[in-house]
């Protein structure tokens, strides 16, 4: 799938969030402490207190905890298994919110999620509301000054001594920050949930089962990029008439036509009607705990979604033309001025997934042990589409006509993608939480996976007018090839402990997770039989820690690195629209440091705090390409920042209760200085990302909030910018002043909520 083309290049050239969920029913919570969070009632696990639901970038989904690697996926678990297998296609934003269904959310170490579903990533673990005795319901409302309109219900109870039910609607009207001309929402979701419990044997155990449909439609997604003036010192300046996030970049109608990859064919269509998703998903659970003090669970879901699409827009150069270059308006009036040469990549999916979670968990002395089964099987069948056009430089951009009459070009010509197949991950995991003594403790697992993969590849070249049974202008059929791969993947982690006094201690924790490329990366050209290499992330962490009644203080040295990353890129010549695409695969590695505090010096007062001081390198990075006029141009990453990461991280989570019903919050999150190409030309400086809020818990029925995002009102760009790929640290000086685009902070925005309960 098209990585991070959402910011882009206008001149001359962006979890912890999954804590497994299986530690979401009776027998896990009693570990797990009761708050309030913005009048969800939710159970949260060591270390959710870094409000992963509050991103700056996006609102629909948790935002991306820095690990010092960039991104593979966003990580979230509820009732033991993934919300969506992979976001590659399927969004998990598209599937999931967190709402009032949800009856605990917690948060999933690196080394906790690497044994227990094979990836090291902060993650969020959420689970499902049962039902209890007792009937409960929660109604909550969030609207913005934008004109959003949310609606969240939850109910819940129990039938008899021996039967409990959920039910859940999930309704958001966004309208968004601008006027999507072409949609009248800018996120448009719906999700319907139903589940039915019983209880047996003196609710020892219990067996749930629940259904869920979503319908999403984002358009807003593809939209979230701007032009700018890059001034060349890391900052930048608005275009005259365009505020990046309260102005448009996207045409007006979203009357598009493309070449279908599928069967050649020439078709029109609405950029509206390109981005429905739909998903229906049945699940089983069931736990039992034994007399002996063992504790079984067995976690089942079948998911379908027959329509997982979205689009991608992404740009090249900004040119300025006159009216003798021969470019038209739709009236047919000539154009002269500024101008962008766009890229729209429409992606269609049909994704089923069927994934079992067992496990089997009990206390031997100082022994807790864990005994995991995963049986995840996932299909996908993908492809893409792609093209090309002149857009001026404008809010609600147009679509200019060439001289040749034509308004679309380029047709499959960059990253076009198919493949059709699945994948399949069989794996056992055990852990053991082992108390040595009163001061020492050890944690340590391991994870042992079968993965199987069988899909379709086209490993041909793309080129303009590219689809499936074409001939390639090589003499080449295009023709699918079915790739298949039977493997071995291992994970494994250790943690020791060791309390010097009561307050002061040393912590030092060392893990490593190893995959094969996934099917999702055979979309593309993907990798030849030479490329396919094993991925390994190592992560390896040791520190110390102090606490007191006031002060829980850690601070730790961290390395982490991964083998054999697939990324597929688009090279854009510079100073012209003219891209292709490569594949690469290379190595990251980051060192670093980071301290971290909770803070409770008064009554009423907490604040959380981190610091990170880190440097993500690239290793064996390195590509060449020929472009169309023969010219053969390369980049050389090698020892260089990785782009989008910043090697300073700054959070700052203050809260007071001014009264035990008001409370009083905000969050700062800086990001520092951010190269926004491969080779450290350009950069953005950093930001301060904030949000800041009253609660009031009104009654016992009644909370009401008021949350304010970007209360700073920042306006700086972020991510990458595109078509910069092959411009070097000495010719960045000839970039300032330059048009460009990327992606943006959420504007200014004030959210009202309110939450019900009954």
């Amino acid at each position: 799938m098209k990585k991070n083309f959402l910011p882009f290049a206008m001149c001359a050239v962006f979890l912890s969030v999954s804590a497994n969920a299986s530690a979401q029913r009776d027998a896990r919570q009693a570990d797990k402490k009761v708050i309030s969070n913005d009048s969800l009632e939710v159970k949260k696990a060591k270390g959710s207190e870094r409000n992963v639901m509050l991103n700056a970038s996006d609102a629909t989904k948790p935002r991306e905890i820095q690990i010092g690697l960039p991104s593979e996926d966003v990580n979230v678990y509820e009732n033991g298994l993934p919300a969506v297998y992979s976001s590659a296609v399927h969004k998990l934003q598209y599937h999931w919110r967190s709402d009032a269904s949800l009856g605990e959310v917690g948060l999933m170490t690196p080394s906790e999620s690497a044994i227990r579903t094979g990836n090291i990533a902060y993650s969020v673990d959420s689970s499902s509301k049962l039902g209890q005795k007792e009937f409960k319901g929660i109604l909550n409302y969030k609207a913005n000054h934008f004109g959003l309109q949310q609606f969240d219900l939850n109910v819940s109870g129990g039938i008899g001594n021996n039967w409990l039910y959920s039910g859940s609607v999930y309704q958001t009207f966004d309208p968004g920050t601008f006027d999507v001309k072409f949609d009248e929402y800018a996120d448009r979701m719906q999700i319907y949930r139903a589940g039915l419990t019983r209880l047996f044997n003196n609710r020892k155990g219990k067996a749930s089962l629940m259904y869920k449909y979503a319908y999403s439609r984002n358009s807003g997604n593809e939209l979230n990029a701007a032009p700018f003036i890059y001034v060349g010192d890391g900052s930048i300046k608005e275009i005259p008439g365009f505020e990046p996030g309260l102005a448009s970049y996207g045409p007006t109608s979203g009357e598009i036509e493309h070449l279908d990859i599928m069967d050649g064919k020439m078709k029109k269509a609405n950029l509206r009607d390109l981005e429905d998703n739909r998903s229906h998903e049945v699940t089983f659970l069931t736990d039992y705990t034994f007399d002996s003090g063992l504790k079984w669970n067995l976690d089942m879901k079948y998911m379908t979604a027959p329509e997982a699409n979205y689009v991608d827009f992404g740009g090249s150069t900004i040119s300025e033309l006159t009216e003798s270059d021969g470019y038209t308006l739709s009236d047919g009036t000539p154009y002269a001025g500024l101008v962008e040469g766009r890229r729209t990549w429409l992606h269609f999916g049909k994704v089923k997934n069927f994934l079992v979670t067992s496990e089997l968990a009990q206390r031997f002395g100082n022994h807790q042990m864990r005994l995991g089964l995963n049986e995840w099987y996932y299909h996908l069948d993908y492809h893409s589409s792609s093209f090309q056009w002149t857009g001026s430089v404008q809010e609600y951009p147009e679509i200019l006509t060439a001289p040749d009459g034509s308004r679309f070009r380029g047709f499959n010509e960059l990253s076009p993608e198919y493949t059709k197949g699945y994948e399949n991950k069989l794996a056992l995991y055990l852990t053991d939480d082992w108390q040595v003594s009163p001061k020492l403790n050890i944690y340590y697992g391991a994870r042992l996976e079968y993965y199987r993969m069988s899909a379709d590849q086209i490993a041909h070249s793309r080129y303009s007018g590219f689809y499936i049974g074409d001939t390639a202008p090589d003499g080449e059929v295009i023709t699918p090839a079915k790739v298949t791969k039977d493997k071995l993947n291992y994970a494994a982690t250790a943690r020791v402990t060791y309390n010097v006094t009561k307050q002061f201690g040393l912590t030092a924790d060392g893990t490593v997770a190893t995959r094969y490329p996934r099917i999702n990366e055979y979309a593309g050209t993907g990798p030849t039989e030479e490329q396919y290499k094993r991925v390994t992330i190592p992560l390896v962490r040791g520190g110390l820690f102090y606490k007191n009644d006031w002060l829980d203080l850690t601070s730790m040295v961290t390395y982490i690195a991964k083998t054999n990353n697939i990324d597929q890129q688009n090279l854009t010549k510079p100073g012209t629209s003219e891209g292709k695409t490569v594949l690469l695969i290379y190595d990251i590695q980051t060192l670093g440091w980071t301290t971290s505090a909770e803070i409770d010096p008064f009554k009423g007062f907490h604040l959380h705090a981190l610091f990170t001081y880190q440097k993500p390198v690239y290793k064996n990075y390195s590509a060449s390409v020929t472009f169309n006029d023969g010219t053969q141009m390369g980049v050389n990453a090698n020892n260089m920042i990785v782009k989008e990461i910043p090697q300073t991280l700054i959070e700052l989570d203050p809260s007071y209760n001014i009264t035990k019903d008001l409370r009083l919050w905000l969050s700062f999150r800086y990001f520092g200085k951010t190269y926004a190409n491969l080779q450290e030309a350009l950069y953005f400086n950093g930001r301060w990302e904030t949000f800041g809020g009253v609660n009031w818990a009104v009654n016992k029925h009644l909370d009401l909030g008021v949350t304010v995002v970007n209360f700073l009102n920042q306006k700086g760009a972020k991510g990458t910018i595109s078509g910069s790929e092959l411009i070097t640290k000495d010719e960045a000086s000839q970039y300032a002043g330059c048009y460009m685009s990327g992606s943006y902070l959420r504007p200014f925005t004030v959210e009202f909520s309110a939450s019900l309960k009954f």
